[in-house]
């Protein structure tokens, strides 16, 4: 078992002591430039984290934990494409992705010239990407009935589903009238079973993404959808209704895709970070090519940010103190994402993967186990569904948990007082958690009930969150708001000294999945009692 050994941490937790005594209102009352010091504005984003326990004391230990932990050395090795993923020896070059030019050589300045051939990669899917999707739009990509492509059906799971699939729905407001994309990721048949029969197979073209093209649920899901196309059409009409996104691309022109619809995915992604590449195929054929790239300009802008600002005027850096300084010192546990934006519904589910996948690690870099808290339980929802929710418990409740608040300011409709009352809900929350509500701020009781009734509405305050401030949802402030928290996680991961570019928890699963599943068609034997009892009571459902 190992412990965080940096000499600031020692401090860290003495300063927590005190902290821990802070009052939110009375920081304020004592700092007239609070509201406009505690800010950080970059890449379209603008970040309020002054509701926090923190002062200006906090922000220097901060920086002093960030210089033992060679955080910046970490992130310039990130960037150069060092081998950062040490379990698999591998890079995490999701960057230079965004970086990198369709058609030139362009990558963040400390790129080396050994990524030359990485960026030429890239350039070359991109230029297919946008063969593909713009034959669609344009309606010259018929299928074999002669019809145009009206429906895609992404088939992928994890980050090749989470990712492109919340960044389709994000956008929403620029869609193609003419395009419906459709995400399927889970192996429950009734998905696949009842969208395949709503859709004209003429008009729809199957899209599978995954790396290793023998990923469980994608594959069933795969043969399903080929079993659906080929009642309609011979095998050489596939081409047509078939595209892949792969790094396996001899197990895919088996599957019979045409190498012309093959795209490439790199081992230097990993699948929640997918979104960047190939994988985001469905959003550049309903939204067009060119806002695919805006999406990835955003996040490069985000990324430039990140690499050249320094702390704590650093974004992601800011967000990843606060958020560990919680969950050491305040028993911080959960973190809670809370978009008020109908359209930014799915960023809770795709953060979570990004965050839970990333750092749940309990193994050191060095072999060593933490004996420390890593990763945080990450959830959300949208907007005022969750006020008359789950929000209860962050105002009333007794668990610490670390909030942030997104908010766009201008929305994509004109229903100007449904906005207003949108941000006045946002801002009402954050307040609210900050300032609680005293037993002599209530309004006094039916006398016949006592003071007791009034107890029940009391509200302690003195609750932080962060408020993450966009203009408009575009494509842009979308890509800097996905990469700010991909580079969150990182900055954690690196002081907490794990990898967070590796997911062996989930390997176990499948592993044992494909185990019961041979049990299921044999013996129905198992390792354990229990599995095998319900074993035996689905093959006896089974066979009614």
């Amino acid at each position: 078992m190992a412990k965080l050994d940096y000499p600031s941490w020692v401090k860290l937790s003495r300063h927590a002591e005190k902290a821990r005594q802070f009052s939110i209102r009375q920081l304020f009352s004592d700092d007239a430039s609070r509201a406009t010091e505690f800010t950080i504005e970059a890449a379209g984003l603008y970040l309020d984290y002054s509701k926090n326990l923190l002062d200006r004391h906090s922000l220097q230990l901060f920086s002093d934990l960030s210089v033992e932990a060679n955080l910046k050395g970490a992130i310039e090795k990130m960037f150069r494409g060092a081998t950062v993923n040490l379990t698999e020896q591998r890079a995490a070059l999701h960057t230079l992705v965004r970086a990198s030019s369709m058609d030139t050589d362009e990558s963040l300045p400390l790129a080396p010239g050994a990524l030359s051939q990485k960026r030429q990669d890239i350039a070359a899917s991109k230029r297919r990407m946008k063969r593909i999707s713009d034959a669609i739009r344009a309606e010259t990509w018929l299928g074999f009935s002669g019809q145009p492509i009206r429906h895609i059906v992404h088939l992928g799971i994890g980050g090749s589903y989470l990712g492109p699939h919340m960044v389709d729905e994000a956008l929403t407001a620029f869609e193609n009238q003419d395009i419906t994309c459709h995400y399927i990721a889970n192996v429950d048949g009734q998905h696949i079973t009842h969208l395949l029969a709503q859709l004209d197979v003429g008009e729809t073209l199957v899209i599978i993404a995954s790396k290793s093209f023998t990923t469980l649920e994608t594959m069933t899901n795969a043969k399903t959808a080929r079993k659906w196309l080929l009642t309609n059409m011979g095998e050489g009409e596939l081409s047509k209704h078939l595209v892949a996104i792969t790094a396996n691309t001899a197990a895919a022109v088996q599957f019979g895709i045409a190498e012309d619809n093959l795209l490439p995915i790199w081992d230097w992604i990993g699948g929640r970070y997918s979104l960047w590449s190939a994988v985001s195929l469905p959003v550049a054929i309903r939204y067009g090519f060119d806002l695919y790239e805006r999406l990835l300009r955003g996040a490069s802008a985000m990324d430039q940010h990140f690499l050249n600002a320094d702390a704590p005027h650093n974004m992601p850096v800011m967000l990843a103190w606060i958020s560990i300084f919680y969950q050491h010192f305040f028993g911080a546990q959960s973190h809670a994402v809370l978009p008020y934006d109908h359209f930014l519904r799915l960023l809770p589910d795709h953060l979570q993967q990004l965050d839970m996948e990333s750092n749940g690690k309990s193994v050191r870099v060095d072999g060593n186990l933490a004996e420390y808290p890593t990763g945080a339980i990450s959830w959300g929802g949208e907007g005022t569904n969750g006020q008359h929710a789950f929000h209860q418990l962050l105002h009333q409740g007794t668990r610490f948990v670390g909030i942030d608040f997104i908010l766009p300011l201008r929305p994509h409709h004109n229903l100007t007082e449904h906005h207003d009352r949108l941000v006045a809900s946002c801002l009402s929350q954050s307040q609210a958690l900050m300032l609680g509500r005293a037993e002599n701020e209530i309004s006094p009781s039916d006398p016949a009930l006592g003071n007791l009734h009034n107890l029940h509405k009391i509200m302690p305050g003195n609750r932080p969150s962060n408020t993450i401030v966009l203009d408009q949802v575009t494509p842009e402030s979308l890509g800097a708001l996905i990469a700010l928290y991909e580079h969150k996680i990182y900055c954690q991961a690196v002081i907490w000294k794990i990898n967070p570019f590796d997911q062996w928890g989930v390997e176990l699963g499948k592993e044992l999945g494909d185990a019961i599943y041979s049990s299921i068609q044999t013996d129905g034997r198992s390792r354990d009692a229990s599995t095998e009892t319900i074993i035996k009571r689905y093959q006896q459902a089974k066979s009614k």
